[in-house]
């Protein structure tokens, strides 16, 4: 319950301005603008009804796709597929109904007031990192995984991404 007021009172804040720690009480360093604790949970992407619906996007966006059942990132313009496995599922009906707002956003880092870069949660300093959740064999012990959820897999040092349906996993 802590770490969903955490992030309600985030995310209700028209700008924030400094580092950021969910579920823990610091960060670990100066290099990092959000930080997660080591629970066994995922970073949730925003879901989209189609990556083409998506306007003004920049490189580096993360989205999931509710149209194809995929996670994908915008590189050089395209999208990128990190999902692979098209089986993917999604139960919208809890959004259907809404509609957006195009004035939801939170900035985390240097100029939150100024900046025009689209997006839900935008990371504005460019000299500062994300890290994501850290979860060991997270399709082991993510018990009930969302569709779009994102983490670190900290046994096999890879990127891991939830589809709805089966995790893919990801190695530079």
């Amino acid at each position: 319950m802590k770490n969903i007021s955490i992030l309600v009172l985030i995310f209700s804040s028209c700008n924030l301005f400094s580092q950021v720690a969910i579920g823990k009480s610091s960060i670990t360093n100066d290099s990092v603008s959000l930080e997660f604790g080591n629970e066994n949970r995922g970073l949730l992407l925003p879901w989209v009804i189609s990556a083409a619906s998506v306007n003004g996007a920049v490189d580096g966006t993360f989205i999931f796709d509710s149209s194809d059942k995929k996670i994908k990132y915008l590189k050089s313009g395209n999208w990128v597929d990190l999902s692979v496995d098209n089986t993917g599922t999604v139960n919208t009906t809890l959004q259907d109904l809404k509609s957006e707002s195009a004035n939801a956003k939170v900035v985390i880092g240097a100029d939150g007031e100024n900046n025009t870069t689209p997006g839900i949660l935008v990371l504005s300093d460019n000299d500062k990192a994300l890290v994501l959740p850290k979860v060991a064999s997270p399709h082991i012990n993510i018990v009930n995984p969302s569709s779009g959820m994102l983490v670190y897999d900290t046994t096999s040092h890879q990127l891991a991404v939830f589809n709805g349906t089966v995790w893919t996993f990801w190695k530079p």
